[in-house]
């Protein structure tokens, strides 16, 4: 009887069938609640102090939980340069670039997995031979035939297995794992920028008021030297200024190895070469120092921070992992099965008449293989449970972070506060004592020592100022970088 059309239909129902009769073994994979944390701190977010810094960097700055931080957050610095270097970056990171790489690789294999899981394996093949058969070998009286021999067939076979849907869900959330470690690349890689730009902003700016600093007391020591060899006075004064001096030279080249290395790690960021790198135009006094700033709910922040979401899906994988191992130990069935057309002649090789099938089963079960397979899965029950103290681990180091940061700045503002009344009071003194030389009140010595005091106190306010810089891209870091919102959401 020839083979029908709805015949051929009953093989799609195959994996059908098996996929309601299979099912899922294992756990079910939920995501873990959020912690039941209302605040970051054990005190009450208030507005930071007002630093009496009339420049950019002192400004008050308040916490918004309302808010949503934006996935540009560098924008809120409003400096053009940083947002060229942030974009050169995105564009040229060779690391960025690896995470993606890695990400498409995962959605592929997902994707190749799951494309085959549920469906048979079918071939189509066909074939021509010419045959002669020897009548004395066979005991046949009739002559040796000398005939063709032409085929068609069409193979399917599928095996149900109860350990489909888990090996499709590890693919998946690996998929899901790949693509959070894309996100924290990006976070890390636009805040190294950031910090690292106002690294180097800070020790330039240091710099400058070393040599202005060294500048003063160099004329300092002429004129104690002056006063040396005129008997006005003593050895040990020249001694005390030479020792000042040689102290604050002494600054300089740990600042200008911090700032070559900080050029040198921008130049990597933005995948560029150290030879490369020209003047990034970025100064802390053309930055513009964040006010509000949106503060994520902590009840939100396992579902912002990339680093959560990854430990998160490698939760996932180990749940899916110990429904596979559990598969592993149960019947695995083959089913096979084949139609097609045999004749001599080419001719009549699909007419009513032709037609081959055939239609089969294995099934096989474990027996005995050493107690391996109940190893295996002991074996990932106890890295499911690695896995959940990983991610638990992970949640407590997000929010030490978060609460780090908005401590940081609270104390960052208190630290730039009391060096702005410092820089304030050594430069009302200096502005007294040069009015008493110009009266002849003072000695020029006593105005130099006015300027290397304030030098000195200028010098600790630029490191306040850079502090509430950085300390404010890591709290938007801290926070997950608002990524969520932009051009990785969809990935």
């Amino acid at each position: 009887m020839p083979f029908s059309l709805k015949k051929q239909h009953r093989w799609w129902i195959l994996p059908l069938t098996s996929f309601i009769l299979t099912g899922c073994v294992g756990p079910n994979f939920k995501v873990p609640n959020a912690p039941a944390v209302k605040s970051y701190t054990a005190t009450p977010l208030t507005p930071t102090v007002d630093t009496d810094d009339p420049g950019n960097a002192g400004k008050v700055q308040v916490f918004d939980e309302k808010q949503t931080l934006p996935a540009e957050w560098w924008a809120l610095y409003h400096s053009p340069a940083l947002d060229t270097l942030i974009k050169r970056g995105l564009a040229h990171s060779p690391s960025l670039a690896a995470a993606q790489a890695t990400l498409l690789n995962a959605k592929e294999t997902y994707r190749s997995q799951s494309g085959t899981a549920y469906a048979p394996s079918v071939t189509v093949g066909g074939g021509a031979t010419r045959e002669q058969t020897n009548a004395t070998a066979q005991n046949n009286s009739s002559p040796s035939d000398l005939y063709n021999l032409y085929n068609t067939s069409v193979n399917v076979s599928y095996t149900l297995s109860l350990g489909v849907a888990r090996v499709n869900e590890a693919s998946k959330a690996q998929v899901d794992y790949e693509r959070y470690q894309l996100a924290a690349s990006y976070l890390s890689l636009t805040a190294n920028i950031v910090t690292t730009a106002i690294s180097i902003a800070s020790y330039q700016a240091q710099i400058a008021t070393v040599n202005t600093l060294i500048q003063a007391e160099q004329e300092n020591l002429s004129i104690i030297e002056q006063q040396v060899a005129l008997g006005g006075a003593a050895h040990t004064s020249a001694l005390t200024q030479e020792n000042l001096l040689a102290q604050n030279r002494a600054l300089l080249p740990p600042l200008q190895n911090s700032l070559n290395q900080a050029i040198n790690s921008l130049a990597v960021y933005i995948g560029a070469f150290p030879s490369d790198m020209t003047d990034i135009g970025i100064s802390l006094e053309n930055l513009t120092l964040p006010t509000t700033l949106p503060v994520t709910l902590p009840s939100q922040l396992v579902k912002q921070r990339p680093d959560i979401l990854a430990s998160q899906a490698q939760l996932h994988i180990a749940s899916a992992n110990i429904g596979i191992a559990t598969a592993n130990l149960l019947p695995q069935i083959t089913l096979t099965g084949s139609y097609g057309n045999s004749s001599n002649h080419s001719n009549n090789l699909f007419d009513g008449t032709t037609g081959i099938w055939s239609f089969g089963g294995q099934l096989l079960q474990p027996v005995f293989n050493g107690g391996a397979l109940r190893a295996t899965l002991r074996a990932q029950k106890a890295a499911y449970t690695e896995a959940v103290g990983n991610y638990q681990q992970t949640v407590l180091q997000a929010f030490q972070n978060v609460s780090d940061s908005l401590e940081a700045l609270q104390t960052d503002a208190q630290l730039l506060q009391a060096q702005q009344q410092a820089l304030n009071s050594n430069c009302e003194t200096l502005t007294i004592t040069q009015k008493q030389y110009r009266l002849g009140g003072v000695s020029y010595l006593t105005v130099l020592n006015a300027k290397e005091a304030y030098q000195q106190a200028k010098l600790n306010q630029i490191v306040a100022e850079a502090a509430r810089y950085s300390d404010t891209a890591a709290l938007f870091q801290s926070l997950g970088g608002g990524w969520e919102s932009g051009e990785f959401k969809n990935h």
